[in-house]
């Protein structure tokens, strides 16, 4: 998110289109030189903009955008794609955990199922390999509850051993983000993450109002 008074949209170095902060990674040198990504728009420094995708991280390092961009000799490793998956998915898996511990998530089917039926999920997580009959019957309970509605995001891109380490619990498959200031931070990264990899997992629709679309960006730092 752009901090008080800093402008909301930027270019992105790949595509020169002007986007939202929200779907747009930003990048900075590190001091040994090395193009890092900037998740929290923290860091120090110029930073420049690439549009939050894999494919697009990866054109910026193979095309030696950051080097031009920021007019200095930085250097992007051409595995710069897999340090920002990673990156991304501790912070995903940490913003889980906190919301667990603050009660803004619920694990297990039975409770990922009461939370559908009284109308508090604005975000499910399904661990990679989940069973298929466990993953539909939450997505009958879901549709059956709410109908049409504001779409729910869907992750099925972490592991059951990822998923029961972040949340200090064994086994867990299914999960649940329920309504509330805890699981805020938990959804964005999701956002981010599913549009890192290009694959919107969006599942059935939610009484709830998610954000939408936050507003523009405008050029680098």
């Amino acid at each position: 998110m752009p901090r008080h008074n800093e402008p909301t949209d930027r270019m992105c170095i790949v595509t020169r289109e002007v986007r939202p902060v929200t779907e747009l990674f930003r990048f900075v040198a590190d001091p040994s030189g090395e193009v890092v990504l900037d998740l929290r728009h923290r860091l120090p420094g110029r930073g420049v903009w690439v549009s939050a995708r894999a494919d697009y991280v990866r054109q910026a390092a193979r095309r030696k955008l950051f080097a031009r961009s920021l007019k200095a000799s930085v250097r992007a490793t051409r595995d710069l794609d897999k340090n920002v998956d990673a990156q991304l998915r501790q912070a995903l898996l940490g913003a889980l955990s906190l919301a667990r511990k603050a009660g803004g998530l619920v694990t297990g089917f039975d409770s990922v199922e009461a939370a559908i039926v009284g109308g508090r999920v604005v975000g499910l997580i399904h661990a990679e390999g989940a069973g298929e009959d466990g993953v539909a019957k939450l997505r009958s309970a879901l549709r059956r509850r709410i109908g049409d509605g504001n779409k729910v995001p869907v992750l099925q891109q972490l592991s059951e051993p990822e998923l029961s380490l972040a949340l200090g619990r064994p086994h867990v498959i299914h999960a649940a983000l329920l309504a509330g200031r805890a699981g805020r931070l938990a959804l964005d990264l999701i956002d981010q993450f599913e549009r890192f990899h290009d694959e919107p997992h969006y599942g059935e629709q939610s009484l709830l109002s998610l954000e939408a679309d936050q507003t523009a960006e405008h050029q680098n730092t």
